[in-house]
């Protein structure tokens, strides 16, 4: 595609993100304030995240310092917000006390993780899918249930196997989806209204083997979620347009956390999160 092409795509793309936000901030208060509930679930992308290198160690004493996507969301539409997302979830440890996660509720090597040192945004005892079905059953009224979750157990894939998940890339992807049906259909079973996965963005769009990865993952999500009659936030796609003044590049272009060190942390700046934002926005309005 020459400049022209990708000129003409930008204006579409740029378009639809002013109309979706417009329509977010520009509707009758009536519409927008205390209409309903949204139940955010997920990692650390949803809960809004920040590595411990650009963040004060009190911060992470009190959850309302991490505001993500789901936060923006809800206060764009006026939604009351349950986020029980966990940092280092994966789709095994939000299913079953005790499975492994990357950091959740205990980490490779440690009973530790982010649950047993901190607070979350909504505190509950048991797996995350547990207080799911708690708040969907007794909150009839909730419009949308979002979920971002999976790329935890990828990583430990790649922490785990002689081949850094080469290989064993498809048996995972195989693992994710079954859980993640199990997931969803505990969901589906209290509720059916409007359900999203956000799905996940590249940290490099100009490396295609990574590209590659994360698409295979972002296609095995969707296609388990489509069968619970969900649909897709596409988190990967409005990255991709959000960084192409960086040529490709989500760090130099802002949307995930810079570091001190050099380089960046794979969670995404306030920008980062406006994106996916807005991915979710679109995906409603279509839906």
């Amino acid at each position: 595609m020459g400049f022209r092409g990708r000129t003409f795509h930008r204006i579409l793309i740029g378009a639809a993100v002013v109309l979706a936000l417009a329509s977010l901030t520009t509707a009758p208060a009536e519409a927008r304030i205390g209409h309903g509930g949204y139940l955010a679930l997920g990692d650390s992308v949803a809960f809004g995240y920040r590595p411990g290198a650009v963040t004060p160690p009190a911060d992470y004493l009190n959850p309302a310092n991490f505001r993500g996507y789901a936060e923006k969301y809800a206060s764009l539409r006026g939604l009351r917000l349950a986020n029980a997302s966990c940092p280092g979830e994966t789709t095994a440890s939000m299913l079953t006390p005790g499975a492994q996660s990357n950091g959740c509720e205990n980490s490779l090597g440690s009973p530790a993780g982010y649950r047993t040192l901190f607070p979350l945004h909504v505190s509950y005892p048991g797996t995350q899918v547990e207080y799911a079905v708690r708040y969907l059953r007794t909150h009839p009224d909730t419009r949308l249930v979002t979920l971002t979750i999976g790329a935890n157990d990828l990583f430990l894939c790649q922490d785990t196997t002689p081949d850094h998940c080469t290989s064993s890339l498809p048996a995972a992807l195989d693992q994710v989806s079954r859980n993640l049906a199990t997931i969803l259909g505990a969901v589906r079973a209290h509720y059916r209204g409007d359900l999203a996965l956000v799905s996940y963005y590249s940290l490099d769009y100009r490396d295609p083997a990574q590209v590659a990865r994360v698409k295979a993952t972002d296609a095995a999500l969707a296609q388990v979620t489509r069968r619970y009659h969900g649909f897709v936030a596409d988190g990967f796609t409005a990255f991709r347009w959000a960084s192409l003044r960086a040529g490709g590049d989500p760090c130099a272009a802002g949307l995930l956390i810079s570091l001190p060190s050099g380089g960046c942390d794979v969670h995404p700046t306030a920008a980062g999160h406006w994106a996916l934002t807005t991915a979710l926005a679109v995906a409603v309005a279509r839906h």
